[in-house]
């Protein structure tokens, strides 16, 4: 297959790039990689130390555990990985302390060139640093990873998988879980009973208006029972 020249790009600054592409070198996601339909960028933050990877962070002022990334070493860092791609880039740091990550901003990621992810450890990063840079605060949810890795590993496959040449069929997207706030109905396979279970008779009537009806109204069903917070951004439209 003919490599395509990769127009969007993720840059991921981090302490451990050796845990990198992971599982993004894998499936889908690390087929496109290879095919260079995207390609990723790692900015090993150790060497951006004068002293050395070991001096890296410090104590916390004010007292606390753990130790806090120096903002002189994000701010290298920031300043090296941008210097060839100037404005066309969105800015992220993950934290638990960030606003919850959605659909609608993986899309709005996806519209720039390039995405710079910076990977907090052990008690975050300087709130100076943030600050300066203007970084958008983003988290997965209400608990806590040891780092922003794994984070940064499961925005970009949501990213990823928007870009063209990416997924085989663009249609899949549309029915999608978080699509016009509703989630996706049930999906059902051979055979047709398993375990006494039956696959419902309409998804094998061959009537594709009842079948389009039976999924909508199971999205909604179960949108409402799952996520009343999402079905009640339904019933507003």
């Amino acid at each position: 297959m003919k490599k395509i020249k990769a127009n969007w790009k993720a840059h991921v600054l981090t302490l451990f790039p050796e845990m990198f592409p992971g599982p993004l070198g894998h499936s889908i996601i690390g087929k496109a990689l290879e095919e260079q339909v995207w390609s990723l960028k790692l900015i090993n933050l150790q060497k951006f130390s004068r002293k050395g990877p070991k001096y890296v962070d410090d104590k916390p002022y004010g007292g606390g555990s753990g130790m806090i990334i120096k903002s002189e070493i994000i701010h290298k860092a920031l300043k090296e990985t941008t210097k060839k791609i100037k404005n066309n880039y969105s800015l992220v740091f993950l934290t638990p302390k960030g606003k919850k990550l959605n659909q609608e901003k993986i899309k709005k990621f996806v519209k720039k060139d390039n995405l710079i992810l910076v990977c907090g450890k052990y008690e975050g990063i300087d709130q100076r640093v943030i600050d300066t840079w203007k970084m958008e605060e983003i988290s997965l949810g209400d608990y806590i990873l040891s780092g922003g890795e794994i984070a940064a590993m499961s925005l970009i496959d949501s990213c990823v998988r928007l870009l063209p040449n990416v997924l085989g069929s663009s249609k899949s997207l549309e029915s999608e879980t978080f699509e016009n706030n509703l989630l996706e109905y049930p999906q059902y396979t051979k055979p047709r009973k398993w375990l006494g279970k039956k696959v419902p008779e309409v998804l094998l009537s061959g009537d594709h208006k009842k079948i389009s009806e039976w999924k909508k109204n199971e999205s909604i069903k179960i949108t409402k029972i799952k996520r009343p917070d999402l079905f009640r951004k339904v019933i507003k439209k």
